[in-house]
């Protein structure tokens, strides 16, 4: 599996919670990680969208069905939640990831083809700081 960064060297600083935003790109992340075959592709990429950066992990994955999209979001709910499921977890990642993204003022994007991959997007605010948030 591979990992390509795609990020500007004049990106802009975002108004975020440091703290909370890693952990929500930690965890989208790992999910890819975890629904991406071997021989796979993990982008990160960001850019700069109007007032905002927009940041999108896109992954080469098993993908999801177009009619369960918002059901990712659902609190305790796995899309596999049979007794042999393939992929562990509690269900709740992905539901604390959008609590996050909206409560930084923003919504997440997500398309998704089966066995094509996922696409996840959120956008935060640039900053008028002159250090570091993010």
């Amino acid at each position: 599996m591979k990992l390509r960064l795609i990020i500007p060297d004049d990106l802009p600083l975002v108004q975020a919670d440091l703290q909370k935003i890693s952990w929500v790109l930690s965890h989208l992340l790992d999910n890819s990680i975890k629904f991406t075959h071997d021989g796979g592709m993990i982008k990160v990429k960001t850019k700069v969208l109007n007032n905002n950066v927009l940041i999108s992990v896109i992954d080469t994955g098993i993908g999801i069905e177009k009619n369960r999209l918002a059901e990712i979001f659902e609190p305790f709910h796995q899309l596999d939640s049979s007794a042999s499921r393939r992929y562990g977890g509690t269900g709740l990642g992905l539901a604390m990831v959008k609590e996050i993204i909206d409560a930084h003022g923003s919504a997440i994007t997500v398309k998704s083809k089966i066995n094509v991959g996922t696409y996840i997007g959120f956008t935060l605010p640039i900053s008028s700081q002159s250090s570091p948030a993010l």
